[in-house]
């Protein structure tokens, strides 16, 4: 009987606790419910090009010789001999697709980027990694109904004014900087006109703000947000580019130096694009955390930098649960991706679509 009774036990115990393991593993596998809120603004969407289909851009030698160079084209899904065979307007295409096959995210702001400048304020070529034309842009941009324009001028251009208005006019909604890698301050005081400009047509300026990672090389003393004072000084919005979550500049982080300036200057926002990079991890949490900031965060994803191993919804546990990585996980759009991680990790349905307030044609519009 004793035998009998163990025996019984035994099973007993075994049966609950594979119930329990069943049950555990069922409800961290099982997708969660996906609540469908399409008509979020992707502000931050980068082009690319090596100059096929005359498009005018280009990749310079440093970094199409490095090992990132394959890596971005992956990202891009796009291979060289497409672009050979296509033009570089196939990555425009793919991208067009792409946003149109997803669930949350109805458009996107897809940006063009200026160069480095020379002695004579000309492009310089050799010092330029990275360059997508603003008349290529317009010219393809206007077959896409989903995909905005986002020009980049170098504003110490001798004719940065005259550029500026003439993308304006060509339907520019912002003004992409990297000042890391174009290597200018955006506290020069000779830029005063082109901020001037800005703030008469009522067009925001997207600017990159904390260290620049992405390419050979960067300037990360240009990328610090309190270089921005001057421009924001003068009445123009400014979005600082990934809430300066990377970098230090005088032994302090350039977020801190970022939350002690949003309080001071109402036309301070800042995008969340790339907060689900493993090399930012916690940022996006900490951010969410500073209650006040909410109403200046708007939604990017810095596409293409949307793969693995760079980004994985595992690397946000703890912010979000096993069930809604999982679920994140089984999501083959990379736009529905980032949307759900972000919403997951408590970004508010405003900021998906707070863009739409201050983009250049709705301002302009409302003026």
């Amino acid at each position: 009987m004793k035998t009998l009774s163990r025996r019984w036990i035994y099973l007993l115990v075994s049966s609950l606790l594979f119930i329990v393991g069943y049950l555990l593993f069922f409800r961290l596998t099982v997708p969660l419910p996906l609540v469908h809120n399409p008509g979020a603004i992707d502000m931050h969407v980068h082009a690319a090009g090596l100059g096929y289909g005359e498009s005018g851009a280009f990749v310079g030698d440093a970094l199409k010789n490095s090992w990132k160079f394959g890596i971005y084209l992956r990202a891009f899904d796009v291979k060289e001999t497409e672009l050979e065979q296509g033009g570089d307007q196939i990555l425009l295409q793919k991208l067009s697709k792409k946003i149109e096959e997803s669930d949350y995210v109805a458009s996107a702001v897809v940006l063009a980027m200026d160069g480095v400048l020379d002695q004579h304020g000309e492009l310089d070529r050799q010092r330029t990694q990275f360059y997508v034309p603003n008349d290529y842009l317009m010219r393809e941009l206007e077959k896409y109904p989903n995909l905005r324009f986002g020009a980049s001028i170098n504003p110490l251009r001798k004719d940065s004014v005259q550029r500026f208005d003439h993308v304006v006019e060509n339907g520019a909604v912002l003004i992409k900087w990297l000042p890391n890698i174009q290597l200018f301050d955006p506290a020069d005081e000779r830029i005063a006109p082109f901020y001037q400009r800005m703030t008469e047509h009522c067009i925001p300026l997207l600017t990159h703000t904390g260290a620049e990672r992405s390419f050979g090389h960067a300037d990360d003393r240009l990328g610090d947000p309190l270089r921005l004072e001057f421009p924001l000084s003068m009445g123009v919005t400014v979005i600082a580019a990934h809430i300066a979550t990377t970098g230090h500049i005088d032994g302090e982080q350039q977020f801190e130096r970022f939350l002690r300036m949003y309080e001071q200057y109402p036309n301070l926002y800042a995008d969340i694009s790339s907060l689900t990079q493993i090399n930012k991890r916690g940022y996006l949490k900490k951010a969410l955390a500073v209650e006040s900031l909410q109403p200046r965060l708007l939604y990017g994803t810095d596409w293409p930098l949307q793969f693995f191993p760079l980004v994985s919804p595992y690397y946000l546990l703890g912010t979000i649960s096993f069930a809604e990585a999982n679920t994140v996980r089984r999501v083959s759009n990379k736009w529905d991706r980032d949307y759900l991680m972000k919403k997951y990790a408590g970004v508010s349905d405003s900021v998906f679509t707070r863009a739409e307030a201050i983009l250049g044609s709705k301002c302009q519009s409302s003026a």
